[in-house]
């Protein structure tokens, strides 16, 4: 049988001891919601029926040329080569220039915080069908961009969730304690046996701004250690455990004990803590911050801190970071950097709040063990389709269920019952009239199932047409090509 192609292909033709993980299949870090699982639906008996599933593609995967930056994680590396794409894989981000010289030439990219996505870069990306974000954050790419000209955007909102919520536990007791500072002295040679405000968290009152995925592991963590969460998040959200939502953010300074940032970086979100809510915050408070750069005033936090007001504070991320490992947090790069650096019990981490071995494999493969022809039921987004696998599925399949900037849109797999079908993909613009113009280029072939959704201008179609022949496909792709609408036409077959 001749395999999947796409029409812009050819026509056929030793034992060791180890520190022991916890990825197992059943334990990938995800929302503390993921273990709630619907009950089984009917279609199960009915899917069991059919043929096996055809694999569709593009075309040739060996012609499907794929950038990693920025070190993303073996697992999620060897998902892709595992369909026989080209895979280049770097450790480092590229310069501007450098990246616009190698998008060019790429169908898919992969990045993590650092490699920035801008419309200048976006526009010399000719090729470009899809770009995976392998991690939780998405405003390093020019979204709105990316999808006006067809470019789906996947990350991973829950794989590392586990994982800095772990850190923020761990940056409460050592900021509690002191204990950075006791460290630092004694590898000094200064023995300093001190117990004044040095306090144990038990009964104390933590404060969570952002309730999501993070914020809410965070919150069943911090309760099972005796403390008393509160949370203020911008929507009505179910509290875990005994934790209780406050009206507002002004509500949770004044209570809280200990208050963390789980917030994306959003215009409303940027320096959202700066003098005015230092000072609602209770004396001999502290801050942690292991959300985005630009949430927190930084100045501003040394400024508490030097007054007394703020007894302690745990920074994981920054306005500005460097691109690569090396003496580079500075003055150069932040002004404040060495004030930063003076304070005494502050925690400073070079943004490892999802660098675990656990979070990066999850990144990259979450849910690989649930790569079934059957849709996941509706919201849970990447908990299945985590950013390799929705890469593969996005370019062999086009379902773009767990994308960002695109609608989210799947249909059945084909099976190899149905050898002459074709998968037709249509992106475009969202104006009246275009399902019409649409189905009557389909029209000369019967069109077994088809989808439509749209997110704001934006339109995604998909439809399996069947009893279609090679000599065919150009001419169905060159027609819906030419309809005004047209962002982007895919035929996969």
């Amino acid at each position: 049988m001749t395999p999947a192609r796409d029409i812009q292909g050819n026509p056929p033709a030793a034992v060791q001891r180890s520190v022991s993980h916890s990825w197992g299949q059943r334990n990938l870090s995800t929302s503390p919601t993921a273990t709630f699982n619907s009950p089984p639906s009917s279609w199960g008996g009915a899917l069991a029926q059919r043929g096996a599933p055809k694999q569709l593609q593009p075309f040739n995967t060996q012609d499907i040329k794929i950038l990693l930056l920025e070190n993303v994680n073996q697992t999620g590396q060897d998902t892709l080569r595992a369909q026989g794409y080209q895979v280049e894989s770097l450790k480092t981000s590229l310069p501007e220039d450098q990246l616009i010289e190698r998008i060019r030439h790429v169908h898919v990219i992969g990045i993590r915080s650092k490699t920035r996505l801008t419309e200048r870069v976006l526009r010399e990306a000719k090729n470009l069908l899809v770009v995976g974000c392998f991690c939780i954050g998405t405003n390093q790419v020019d979204l709105d961009y990316a999808a006006r000209h067809g470019i789906a955007v996947f990350n991973s909102p829950f794989a590392n969730s586990r994982s800095v919520a772990e850190l923020v536990i761990a940056e409460i007791i050592v900021l509690a304690r002191q204990l950075g500072d006791r460290s630092s002295e004694m590898h000094r040679g200064t023995w300093n046996k001190v117990s004044a405000k040095c306090w144990e968290i038990r009964g104390k009152t933590l404060g969570i701004v952002g309730y999501g995925h993070i914020g809410s592991q965070l919150s069943v963590l911090a309760e099972a250690m005796g403390m008393n969460v509160i949370y203020y998040d911008v929507v009505t959200l179910m509290a875990l455990g005994t934790s209780r939502q406050v009206p507002t953010l002004e509500n949770l300074l004044e209570e809280a004990d200990f208050v963390t940032l789980h917030v994306p970086d959003l215009p409303e979100t940027r320096n959202m803590i700066s003098t005015a809510q230092l000072d609602r915050m209770k004396n001999g408070s502290y801050l942690i911050n292991a959300s985005r750069g630009s949430v927190v005033d930084i100045a501003a936090l040394i400024k508490a801190m030097r007054l007394g007001k703020v007894a302690g504070a745990a920074l994981d991320v920054y306005p500005h970071e460097p691109a690569a490992n090396g003496d580079y947090f500075n003055n150069n790069l932040n002004h404040w950097g060495e004030d930063l650096r003076s304070l005494n019990n502050v925690i400073l981490t070079p943004h490892i709040g999802g660098s675990t071995e656990e979070a990066q494999r999850a990144i990259g493969v979450e849910g690989e063990h649930s790569c079934c022809s059957s849709p996941p039921a509706s919201g849970h987004s990447l908990t299945l389709f985590a950013v390799a696998e929705a890469l593969v599925r996005y370019i062999n399949q086009g379902i773009t269920v767990g994308s960002v900037n695109m609608p989210e849109a799947q249909l059945r797999s084909l099976t190899l019952d149905e050898p002459d079908h074709a998968r037709v993909i249509y992106i475009h613009r969202n104006v009246p009239g275009v399902l019409r113009k649409v189905n009557e280029i389909l029209g000369d072939h019967n069109v077994d199932k088809q989808i439509s959704d749209s997110r704001g201008d934006v339109a995604y179609l998909m439809a399996d047409i069947s009893n279609v022949r090679y000599s065919e496909i150009k001419d169905i792709s060159d027609s819906l090509d030419g309809l005004s609408s047209c962002i982007m036409t895919r035929i996969l077959y």
